[in-house]
């Protein structure tokens, strides 16, 4: 199965650890507005892929972009107008509001017992519930890069994917890129949507 990823963007890692690091990278950017030491890696990353023309060459060259047009402190802010803020917020992060309207019903319940089959419990210190979107995309990492193969495989994979992302993150990307404050965000979720298009193809065909 071809991630097509560019991150990190080095020959000596292989496939499955470039998607890995892809899952990592995506969960730290929407957990928090990222820190100093992650804009600048970001800032300097590789943005050619290794073979011209990759399809996720495009959207991360615009990601990285957009870090380095946008100072830590906007970047942040943006984050919080989009994200944050008391009560509503502008877009929701939480696969139970995209799948049912409302947040803490029946598709969190259903993804907690499937993370108990994984053996994976929410770290207690964690604000957020297992369904936001950082969370998720840890899991994905774990799930390729983990050391128990009977957890850490492809059939596993793909089962979470299909189940808990893939029936809502095209309109979790779409509230991001439709909000008239995004701009370093709307590259992100540009992105994750390409990405995130690339990982469902290839799990199609291992059908």
């Amino acid at each position: 199965m071809s991630a097509d990823t560019l991150l990190p963007a080095s020959s000596a890692l292989d496939e499955e650890t470039a998607r890995a690091e892809v899952y990592g990278l995506l969960s730290q950017l929407y957990y928090a507005p990222p820190g100093p030491e992650l804009l600048g890696a970001l800032r300097v990353a590789v943005t050619e892929a290794p073979a011209a023309g990759g399809f996720l060459e495009e959207p991360w060259r615009e990601l990285v972009g957009a870090a380095r047009a946008e100072p830590d402190a906007e970047i942040a802010s943006e984050y919080d107008a989009l994200f944050g803020g008391v009560g509503k917020p502008d877009v929701y992060l939480f696969g139970s509001h995209y799948l049912s309207g409302f947040l803490n019903e029946r598709p969190l319940a259903q993804l907690r017992d499937d993370l108990q089959a994984l053996g994976l419990t929410r770290d207690e210190a964690m604000p957020e519930t297992e369904d936001h979107i950082a969370y998720l995309c840890e899991v994905m990492r774990y799930l390729i890069a983990g050391d128990d193969v009977a957890v850490a495989n492809l059939t596993r994979q793909r089962e979470f994917f299909t189940r808990h992302l893939q029936p809502w993150f095209g309109a979790m990307c779409e509230a991001i890129t439709g909000h008239p404050s995004a701009r370093f965000y709307a590259a992100l979720a540009a992105f994750t949507q390409a990405f995130f298009s690339v990982e469902q193809q290839g799990f199609d065909l291992l059908e």
